[in-house]
């Protein structure tokens, strides 16, 4: 004997493969968001590292060109170095906008870096 299925398993399934990929796509743009900070920011730390070697303004100079290649906020160009005695700072502040459904969400990044030479 066959039974004639309902269909709604069929939905159900087709709901859920909608529902996940909908996570992944806006995750991914979540996940690219950060990825970009966290490289950033090492790039910071690595100048950081450098910076008996470096001019302040090298250094603010080598940073924007990197925040530029990702892509960044114009804010991110706003790279401030100091430093103190055998101490260096070095620091910048953006807002980057994702999209999400039904809303765009702001995040606010503040990559920095401390070094001691």
């Amino acid at each position: 004997m066959v039974s004639a299925r309902a269909g709604r398993s069929t939905l159900g399934c087709l709901f859920s493969l909608l529902l996940v990929s909908a996570v992944v796509y806006f995750s991914y743009n979540i996940g690219q968001t950060y990825w970009n900070f966290f490289q950033f920011r090492d790039r910071m730390k690595q100048e950081a590292r450098f910076a008996p070697h470096r001019s302040d303004q090298t250094i603010a100079r080598r940073l924007r060109e990197y925040a530029d290649s990702l892509g960044l906020p114009t804010g991110a160009n706003k790279v401030h170095v100091r430093r103190r005695g055998r101490t260096i700072e070095i620091w910048a502040e953006y807002y980057e906008n994702v999209e999400l459904p039904l809303m765009v969400r702001e995040f606010y990044f503040h990559p920095q870096a401390v070094g001691t030479f």
